[in-house]
């Protein structure tokens, strides 16, 4: 059984999925990259696994990467409160 390192995988692919056009790893890598966060396409393929744990910083610029709330991505807030 494979351990949960993360609650916002899911959300983080729904989200990229979701924008118009869809938004690939490779374009939030970059966009998470201006913000001063530098991860590669392999971190986010576990973060979206929920096998890689994320930080608090990471967190905050994912969720101004893909324009949605940090609690959207933490679950607790459903899409319609983003």
């Amino acid at each position: 059984m494979k351990k949960t390192r993360n609650l916002i995988g899911d959300r983080v692919k729904q989200a990229r999925n979701n924008c118009k056009p869809k938004i690939t790893q490779i374009d939030l890598l970059a966009r998470l990259e201006i913000r001063g966060i530098v991860l590669n396409e392999t971190a986010i393929s576990k973060i979206e696994a929920k096998t890689r744990p994320v930080t608090d910083i990471e967190l905050v610029a994912i969720a101004e990467s893909l324009e949605v709330a940090v609690n959207w991505l933490l679950g607790l807030k459903d899409a319609s409160q983003t």
